[in-house]
């Protein structure tokens, strides 16, 4: 059973305004970058193609290269972070995104449109384990499990939104979504500059030597390598599951129901994990539910209904993993460069999510949407609670 103290009780808000300002303000940043980066994302590959005329492959390059910068360069924006204090990455993180949205609204050609896709991926490679590492060191030992769960209502709110917004936006122009959400976070970026109190960095430290404590961290790459498995699962939300599914109402039936479930259940997820399971049995509980996810539309078929409870089930399991996640990482890092192990955790996650479709695509082209993908599926979360529970049994996740 877990010893951490009992979290706040009282609805999203009310246990929001218990934490410091400036855990707050986190929690503020997450839901407007998640905002303003689905009001744009979701329409961006239509613009290329239909607005601007652009080929598939020169669209998929566009796409692909937003991703690339940020996959690729999360352990650097990590490294910086601890290096240079969270809160410098977070806002050139923030500011540099802007710079990449603003110039989404009047790219035309293939390489403006490359290096605006480049300064949003690498945006999101500044901000994103610095704003994870600051959250934890200001919510301290005691509540970041709460911290992280509130983070993840705040996260899973701005996924809703956003594409609401976009849509609507978007039906005047994508000139005008791109201009909204450059200016969202640019007021971001303001606000942070003026109110995210500064940390200390770490100790200076020559780099060689804060990479290969990180790297050499064998426990941690282990947990990495587990839990790169939900990452898969959970990505099939935006793959495998719409493509069942068909049509943009099913899908954003998808979307909505996966948001949802975790704006209303996360907390009280999260507080009944508190009350009855160690942070072990939470990872293995997660991994296990989103494998077993994948049996409901292996059993019902593409049918719309068994793949909204599959989605229902995957935000249920999410919300178990999740704050036991990220307070596993910075557990295993035992304080020291914090931000770098979040860096490289999401590398090794992002890399699994590349490999993970995949091939999950090469399945579905050669087994059609037989029972066999989804039991594939069901076996990788399967196979991945059984590694976590044999790290837990060896105590290697009691670090910190």
């Amino acid at each position: 059973m877990t010893t951490a103290t009992a979290p706040a009780k009282g609805g999203i808000w009310k246990q929001s305004r218990t934490f410091d300002p400036a855990v707050r303000l986190l929690f503020l940043n997450q839901l407007t970058i998640n905002l303003g980066f689905y009001m744009l994302m979701p329409y961006l590959a239509a613009h290329l193609a239909d607005g601007l005329g652009m080929a598939a492959w020169a669209v998929g390059l566009v796409l692909g290269a937003r991703n690339l910068s940020q996959q690729g360069m999360f352990l650097v924006g990590g490294a910086l972070a601890d290096r240079l204090g969270f809160k410098p990455l977070i806002v050139a993180g923030c500011a540099l995104r802007t710079v990449g949205f603003g110039a989404l609204a009047f790219a035309q050609s293939l390489p403006m449109l490359i290096a605006a896709s480049l300064a949003t991926g690498l945006a999101g490679a500044l901000f994103n384990p610095a704003v994870r590492a600051c959250l934890a060191a200001e919510a301290g030992e005691e509540r970041r499990v709460e911290a992280f769960a509130l983070f993840n209502t705040y996260y899973q709110a701005g996924i809703l939104l956003g594409p609401l917004v976009g849509v609507a936006l978007t039906g005047v122009s994508f000139r005008l979504t791109c201009a909204v959400a450059a200016v969202l976070f640019a007021g971001l970026t303001l606000v942070q500059l003026r109110h995210l109190p500064v940390r200390a960095a770490e100790a200076p430290r020559e780099l060689r030597g804060q990479f290969r404590t990180v790297l050499a961290h064998r426990t941690f790459w282990l947990f990495s390598l587990a839990m790169t498995g939900s990452y898969v699962l959970s990505f099939q939300v935006y793959l495998a599951l719409p493509l069942a599914a068909g049509g943009t109402a099913a899908t954003t039936a998808l979307f909505v129901v996966s948001a949802l479930v975790a704006l209303a259940g996360q907390l009280r997820i999260t507080a009944w994990c508190r009350r009855r399971l160690s942070r072990e049995r939470c990872l293995v509980l997660g991994l296990a539910l989103m494998g077993g996810a994948f049996l409901l539309p292996a059993v019902l078929g593409r049918g719309l209904v068994g793949l909204l409870l599959c989605a229902a089930v995957l935000s249920v399991a999410n919300a178990v993993l999740y704050p036991y996640e990220m307070d596993t990482v910075v557990a295993l890092s035992r304080g020291r460069w914090v931000a770098t192990h979040y860096g490289l955790y999401n590398t090794v996650c992002g890399v699994g999510i590349t490999l993970g479709n995949l091939g999950t695509g090469a399945l579905l082209d050669v087994t059609g949407w037989s029972a066999a993908p989804w039991l594939v599926l069901c076996a990788v979360g399967l196979t991945c609670a059984a590694a976590m529970t044999l790290l837990a049994r060896g105590g290697r996740l009691a670090a910190g």
